[in-house]
């Protein structure tokens, strides 16, 4: 996948353009789904869906469901999936974006430790035990 603009470099060539229509003719619009960004994801990181589900801790019926679009996800279960995809920050915030939840702010305590925890790459569980740890809400829910 190659290395798309950030959405402020993408405003400010907005902004600064002449017409919406002359900074339209300059951008590959992003009009992917969920389930094709999913994909896509799983074939750049050579993983397998199985697998993605059990580093994310997330059940595979719900997880193919959510890949194959017949499924919404909610917010927590998307940040699951990214960790299970080893997802990047801002492939992480663009996975958000996708599935219509919000992104991950820094302000935000909760979402600091999650943000922490993907840009040190690590994995789903050591997020939500540094996530209890602090007394913050674990993504994966306790029974």
């Amino acid at each position: 996948m190659a290395e798309e603009p950030h959405t402020d470099e993408l405003l400010g060539r907005l902004l600064a353009s002449s017409s919406p229509e002359s900074y339209l003719s300059t951008i590959e619009p992003e009009d992917r789904t969920l389930s094709e960004y999913l994909f896509s994801l799983l074939r750049e990181k050579g993983l397998s869906r199985s697998a993605v589900f059990e580093a994310a801790g997330i059940d595979r019926t719900h997880g193919y469901q959510v890949f194959e679009g017949t499924r919404r996800i909610g917010r927590d279960r998307a940040v699951m999936l990214a960790f299970g995809l080893r997802c990047t920050i801002q492939e992480t915030q663009r996975l958000l974006r996708f599935a219509g939840v919000s992104e991950l702010w820094c302000k935000v305590r909760r979402d600091a430790v999650i943000i922490y925890c993907i840009e040190h790459g690590l994995e789903r569980t050591t997020c939500d035990d540094m996530l209890f740890r602090m007394g913050e809400r674990t993504l994966l829910p306790e029974d």
